[in-house]
């Protein structure tokens, strides 16, 4: 009989951590949220698709300083950015079903060499997490 208990207690210990660590696992696996404009905020946060993509031909001109977005979707999804002074400071991008996701700012904006004297650093270069191996 004491072996039953003791084995209970052992199964219930075990499904309570267990439920612990999906609980902590699902807030961690959530969609990231998209920015919302704060009142009296410097921050603007506006709806854009003026990117480049891998599609458009400028988007390999090392001499165009456009933004540039690699992504799976292209600018077919919602696009959300954040910034201040002209100078962006962050993307939200759509996925399929709508929900959305940071998109990763590169250090440069690859491949144009040119714009790294505006403010700011110039325009920006976002990568969907994920769609290039190691960016997310």
């Amino acid at each position: 009989m004491q072996t039953s208990v003791r084995n209970i207690t052992r199964l219930a210990a075990t499904v309570a951590a267990t439920g612990t660590a999906l609980a902590f696992g699902a807030g961690v696996a959530a969609a990231d949220d998209w920015p919302q404009q704060q009142p009296n905020s410097p921050i603007y946060v506006i709806e854009t698709k003026n990117f480049l993509t891998p599609t458009d031909i400028g988007y390999w001109n090392p001499l165009d300083s456009s933004p540039r977005l690699t992504s799976p979707y292209g600018t077919s999804t919602r696009i959300v950015c954040t910034g201040f002074h002209g100078v962006s400071t962050g993307c939200w991008q759509a996925d399929a079903d709508g929900n959305p996701h940071k998109l990763i700012a590169l250090p440069f904006n690859f491949p144009s060499f040119t714009g790294s004297g505006a403010p700011g650093g110039g325009a920006s270069h976002y990568v969907y997490p994920g769609f290039i191996p190691g960016s997310g």
